[in-house]
């Protein structure tokens, strides 16, 4: 499902990520971690296309992720939910508009798409905040709209970076939970954290990065 061949990538001329090599099968859940500045982000970023490998080669499902055309990346991008450190909801628009964003891209009809966002909203415990608009709600509680428009759409992959960051250890556990459950449905996931609790004892493959180099692996 995925696949990095000798990839690397630098930024100003200094190495991120150097000769990566790693293959994530179809449904399986992977866990990425290592030190801030380790390259953990940016090898999220080059499987959205958000930055292109200067080396190697990147495969999700059918797509060739370094030579796609600009055309192409939104081709890419339906079938991947990411949720983001930063959240990267938008202010103006509501928790509702937020989720049913993902849906509108896809060209759901708005019949269709208020049923599915209400669902979704009610499975992260906030239907009741349907109306509100992010600055006026917790951090925790933007991490879980933001899953929630990440999984909307039962993206075929789902990617994480540091999606319980900002969250208490209750709602770290809540989040770990919705992730299972995607995986349980099929999606496949790869989550970049520094929290140990949300790998322990999950018997999930927990890839080690440091400096840009995968520097081991083990079972969580």
């Amino acid at each position: 499902m995925i696949t990095f061949r000798n990839v690397s990538k630098y930024y100003e001329d200094e190495p991120v990520l150097k000769n990566i090599d790693l293959a994530i099968g179809k449904g399986e859940m992977v866990f990425l971690t290592g030190p801030t500045g380790a390259g953990k982000s940016t090898l999220l970023k080059l499987l959205y296309a958000a930055e292109l490998p200067d080396g190697g080669e990147i495969l999700l499902g059918d797509f060739n992720v370094g030579q796609l055309s600009h055309a192409e990346v939104p081709l890419l991008r339906r079938s991947i939910g990411v949720v983001f450190q930063d959240f990267k909801l938008l202010e103006n628009l509501t928790v509702y508009d937020n989720v049913a964003l993902a849906l509108r891209i896809r060209g759901r009809k708005e019949k269709e798409i208020k049923g599915i966002v209400l669902e979704a909203l009610k499975d992260i415990h906030l239907r009741h905040k349907v109306e509100s608009y992010p600055p006026t709600l917790s951090g925790g509680e933007q991490q879980r709209v933001v899953i929630a428009r990440a999984m909307v759409s039962e993206p075929s992959v789902l990617l994480a970076d540091e999606p319980t960051g900002n969250l208490d250890p209750d709602t770290s556990k809540y989040v770990a939970r919705l992730f299972h459950e995607a995986n349980i449905h099929g999606t496949t996931i790869l989550i970049a954290t520094h929290n140990r609790e949300l790998y322990k004892n999950t018997g999930k493959r927990v890839i080690r990065l440091d400096n840009g180099v995968i520097i081991g692996e083990e079972i969580g």
